[in-house]
């Protein structure tokens, strides 16, 4: 029945496409005429009537998502006064962007032959921003029965653990790794670290609320996160902004206590988390469970076709980024290997000199081109200095190379940026001073490596021992070697210049020793479990140092409060 009321609107479709492409045409052009005559109340009245009859086409053919953008982008045009001046210019633009956008939609459900409405949130959202509405949310067209009930925490309790007692310290410190989590998502500022953060603080929250409505928005938070770890699913705007909305919760647990457990989450919050699980694509058991619940199934269009279906409609897609980081590795390359030659003390002739100077002036150009001007300027003013050493006859000096090679390692390091973040500031800024690392030569990047390496290995050592010795009931033989680990990963921080890393690591060995080795009396459930929380934050700090992006400094300050709470200081 779906497969021939699908055929029908294809072939209903196809009779109307020559018109939709001609009204789309005829409402640009309108709108082009109108912003060179903003006194033109003809040409914005055609625009609008344009659109119009663009709805009712989409409307008669039954594509939703064509008939939602339109109706935003009437709206919209509504807005706009005859005779506008320049603060409309963004509302125009973004109007204009539409109309681009539902010329691409058309082509696409042409080819597709698929409405996915879901596809144009990004570009209705912008329509609805212009008008100061609020953004539809990314469930918008996903229904669900929300008021089926059942336990979210059930795939969780066969390894439950007890419920956390001292609910005033917890709260703070689950609220904290939240935060320091949500922060790392925030600013993109290694990613799967904070996501690592989030479902432990999202876990601990759910034992803080065990048996409590609340419990259920953890319970189904540490599932949606762990699909977003497993699918590799985008951290976009509105996820962003959720993560955001759920923070307040742990707000209210620190400021107004045990009474707000007995809460339950919006429907819409809930909505959006399930949402998520369904276009994951997985098929992992907790997903299902809860997917099961609610009557559905995971979605045929998933996150993965979504992201690349919209690539489609919206500017250069990650194949043109990879082409273009690619083209930019490959003039660095050619530059190491000229460099290499002067490096190495043979004298260059002047060949040599003039590729690596028209390589600097073509990269500083494409650069230019790209927007990203800071790196443009770097690389040009490189062109110069090596022209004015290729007309003087001379060798330059040590420093002044490793300023060529500064250079070099920015466009290396702003090609990989481009891969991961798009053309945007954040590739521009490696041109930055305090962004270059050429002074790491590989032999010192190779050790850096092998030193956080083996000083994972020694965080992993001691979770073991720690985890083994409450298991055994407190034999404290299995921490026999834990102060030495943990004194040998310190060092070794200190060699590479974590100071404030190490001492973290000497206050944390401290507090092993004297309560848990030293001490006559048992550790309390509070000390264990803030023990573990320290052990798994410094874990993620030293992970996160092996990683092109800087280390979140949050994930230190999370251990030192969580030190200090147990009343061990990491001053020096």
């Amino acid at each position: 029945m779906a497969e021939t009321s699908l055929s029908t609107m294809a072939g209903s479709f196809d009779l109307v496409y020559g018109e939709l492409q001609v009204t789309i045409k005829e409402a640009e052009q309108s709108l082009e005429r109108f912003q060179e005559n903003r006194e033109s109340s003809e040409d914005l009245q055609n625009c609008i009537d344009y659109i119009n009859q663009l709805r009712g086409i989409f409307v008669l053919v039954e594509v939703q998502g064509g008939v939602l953008l339109c109706q935003e982008a009437v709206s919209l045009a509504n807005e706009v006064p005859v005779g506008a001046t320049d603060d409309k210019n963004t509302l125009l633009t973004t109007l204009n962007s539409s109309l681009f956008v539902l010329r691409r939609y058309a082509e696409y459900f042409k080819t597709k032959r698929e409405d996915h409405p879901e596809l144009l949130l990004p570009v209705i959202n912008d329509l609805r921003q212009e008008k100061n509405n609020k953004p539809l949310p990314d469930s918008h067209f996903f229904e669900l029965d929300i008021s089926k009930k059942f336990d979210m925490c059930q795939p969780f309790k066969a390894h439950a653990k007890a419920p956390l007692a001292d609910f005033e310290h917890h709260s703070r410190r689950l609220r904290q790794m939240y935060q320091v989590a949500l922060l790392g998502i925030l600013r993109d500022n290694n990613v799967d670290i904070s996501l690592k953060l989030l479902s432990r603080a999202s876990s601990g929250l759910s034992r803080l609320c065990q048996d409590s409505p609340l419990a259920q928005l953890w319970c189904l938070l540490v599932i949606v996160v762990q699909a977003i770890q497993d699918r590799n699913m985008e951290l976009t705007k509105p996820r962003k902004r959720l993560f955001m909305r759920i923070e307040k919760y742990t707000k209210e647990l620190v400021y107004v206590g045990k009474v707000v457990t007995g809460k339950t989450a919006p429907d819409s919050i809930i909505k959006e988390l399930v949402y998520m699980l369904a276009l994951s694509g997985s098929h992992n058991e907790e997903v299902m469970y809860v997917l099961g619940g609610y009557g559905k199934e995971p979605m045929r269009f998933n996150e993965k076709q979504l992201v690349s279906h919209r690539k489609q409609l919206f500017g250069p897609g990650l194949d043109v980024l990879q082409s273009l980081a690619g083209a930019l590795q490959e003039e660095v390359v050619q530059l190491k290997d000229k460099l290499d030659i002067i490096e190495r003390g043979i004298d260059p002739d002047q060949s040599d000199f003039s590729v690596i100077v028209s390589t600097f002036k073509r990269l500083s150009d494409t650069l230019s081109m790209l927007d990203l001007h800071k790196l443009s300027e770097l690389t040009r003013s490189q062109a110069k200095i090596l022209e004015n050493w290729s007309n003087s006859g001379t060798v330059p000096s040590e420093d002044e190379l490793l300023g060529i090679a500064d250079a070099v390692l920015a466009v290396e390091q702003a090609a990989h940026k481009i891969v991961d973040h798009g053309i945007s500031a954040e590739a521009d800024d490696t041109a930055m001073p305090e962004n270059l690392n050429i002074n790491q030569s590989p032999f010192l990047t190779e050790a850096l490596i092998v030193v956080n390496s083996e000083a994972q290995g020694g965080l992993a050592l001691t979770k073991r021992a720690i985890t083994t010795y409450y298991e055994s009931n407190f034999d404290k033989m299995h921490l026999a070697n834990v102060y030495s680990s943990l004194n040998a990963v310190r060092g070794s921080m200190i060699l590479i210049g974590q100071e404030r890393l190490a001492n973290s690591l000497k206050a944390c060995a401290d507090c092993i020793q004297k309560e848990l080795i030293d001490s006559e009396n048992l550790p309390d459930q509070k000390l264990m479990e803030t023990l573990a929380d320290i052990l798994t934050s410094l874990e993620y700090y030293i992970e996160s140092m092996s990683s092109r992006e800087a280390p979140n400094a949050d994930l230190l300050s999370l251990t030192e409060e969580s030190l200090k709470s147990v009343g061990y200081s990491t001053a020096a």
